[in-house]
């Protein structure tokens, strides 16, 4: 009998507002109301209409009949739960409570915590994310999954360090060499579930897919295609909104997901759940020295920090851990979601990333670069040391320092005072003679980044070597006075 774990991940971000404008919002305290756009509520009812609530009444419905399966639902979907659909939150405080369902632990806002250098921001995400858990649903997650199943040793450690009795990662192929997927291993002394992202994506991504050899896909053959599948259990884990939101009820996906339980036990299957999936006897330990994900054909973190717009913005989240007043906006804006937005990949993975993306890469980081700057500026003005938030504050494309040379734009562009002094590492020599003579460089730092002191101190320099020991040293001096 081949042994088959499900997961749906269910996730619904703040999506930031491209219309923000700090001049014209400057009075408004609202900060949520401001930063993150109207859409969201339409967006949400759109899917608990075609995905929550006619999927999750089914799921119901099956959970009676002994099928068995698992919810990692983010703190931001069930925040808009609360907000606009309380229908949808009774259909899952009903399946949290449903013997034969199991809801999962992961990061509150759906965040890249995960990925900072210091975890202790993931794991608090986790323990608020368990916290809501527990007194939404009346449940304590044992099972732990991050977010978009970005993994490696250290996130590993840390799910270890709070208590998880096994966490979920992709089944990566680079990292399985020849091993299987559809065995238990461990990571860091965790047991760890890797999803079958094979048989998880033809439902995910190929369900509806005219072209696709299999197509149509119907649940005896899918349930024939486990139970051909060898190891001790195969994790499948895909997005809930593939059923009703990715692949509307008129591609059938509905009515697969209806007798897919009935086709799974006559083939020979048995459904069981993480909790118990984790019991199974480890096949080894793998070393997840390389950071891996369930994103696009790489499987690595290129979805989110693929191009240096995104890491830009990665970069600016993180060090605004010190700058950012309201911390409950600053965890927002982690959420995966708005560096995904930014991705310029090409074919099929850029086609997946143009289906979510509300607008072209640039805007998406525009925006985001407008709302987090008008985040850190209204801390620091707050602040006792205003002048060194200030000059340190990230800030958006229209305040940037841009390089350019005698021909024309370079390429690179700051957007902060920490990206300033890397990128005079780096630029040409001719783009720095070309700034230094028209008095560019003491200008921005002046009437931008507000640091009159170090404006007067690169004054006159001409090289190089000289510009970027003036900018570290104020850099440290400044850093030293924030925190």
């Amino acid at each position: 009998m081949s042994r088959v774990c499900i997961g749906f991940e269910v996730h619904q971000p703040y999506r930031i507002s491209h219309e923000f404008d700090p001049i014209r919002s400057r009075q408004n305290r609202d900060l949520k109301s401001i930063y993150f756009t109207g859409r969201n509520r339409e967006i949400f009812e759109r899917i608990q209409e075609k995905c929550y609530v006619p999927a999750t009444s089914l799921i119901l419905e099956l959970l009676d009949q002994d099928f068995r399966c698992a919810f990692s639902l983010s703190g931001t979907v069930v925040e808009q739960m609360k907000e606009w659909g309380e229908e949808s939150l009774e259909l899952f405080r009903q399946v949290a409570r449903h013997r034969n369902a199991e809801l999962l632990g992961q990061t509150y806002y759906h965040s890249l915590a995960g990925l900072f250098k210091d975890k202790r921001e993931f794991m608090e995400q986790v323990r608020l994310h368990r916290t809501m858990m527990k007194e939404t649903f009346g449940v304590t997650p044992s099972i732990v999954e991050n977010t978009e199943f970005i993994f490696d040793n250290s996130i590993a450690w840390a799910a270890k360090q709070l208590g998880f009795k096994g966490m979920y990662a992709e089944g990566v192929d680079r990292i399985l060499e020849w091993r299987s997927p559809n065995y238990i291993y461990t990571c860091e002394g965790i047991p760890i579930l890797l999803r079958n992202y094979r048989l998880s994506d033809d439902l995910a991504f190929r369900f509806s897919c005219r072209d696709w050899s299999e197509y149509p896909l119907t649940a005896d053959r899918f349930a024939s295609w486990i139970a051909a599948s060898p190891g001790d259990c195969i994790q499948l884990f895909i997005d809930y909104e593939t059923f009703g939101e990715h692949h509307w009820k008129e591609s059938g996906i509905l009515e697969f997901l209806r007798w897919l339980p009935e086709e799974l036990v006559q083939k020979g299957n048995e459904c069981i759940l993480p909790s118990h999936a984790v019991e199974i006897e480890p096949r080894g330990e793998l070393d997840f020295s390389e950071t891996t994900s369930w994103a696009d054909v790489e499987k690595d973190t290129s979805a989110w920090l693929g191009n240096c717009k995104q890491e830009t913005a990665f970069n600016a989240v993180e060090t605004a851990a010190h700058l950012a007043g309201d911390r409950t906006i600053w965890r927002y804006l982690q959420t995966s979601d708005h560096f995904y937005y930014m991705a310029t990949k090409h074919g099929s993975c850029g086609e997946v990333h143009s289906y979510f993306s509300q607008c072209a890469p640039f805007e998406s980081f525009a925006s985001y670069m407008r709302v987090l700057s008008d985040l850190e500026e209204r801390a620091a003005k707050v602040k006792r040391s205003k002048g060194a938030a200030m000059a340190l504050r990230c800030l958006p494309p229209e305040k940037a320092f841009h390089f350019f040379s005698p021909y024309g734009y370079m390429g690179y562009s700051a957007y902060s005072l920490d990206e300033f002094a890397k990128l005079l590492e780096v630029v040409p020599v001719d783009s720095i003679t070309h700034h230094c003579e028209r008095g560019d460089f003491e200008r921005w730092l002046s009437e931008v980044v507000e640091d009159p002191v170090l404006a007067g101190r690169v004054k006159g320099c001409r090289e190089r070597h000289v510009l970027v020991e003036q900018v570290n040293k104020r850099r440290a001096a400044l850093w030293r006075r924030l925190k």
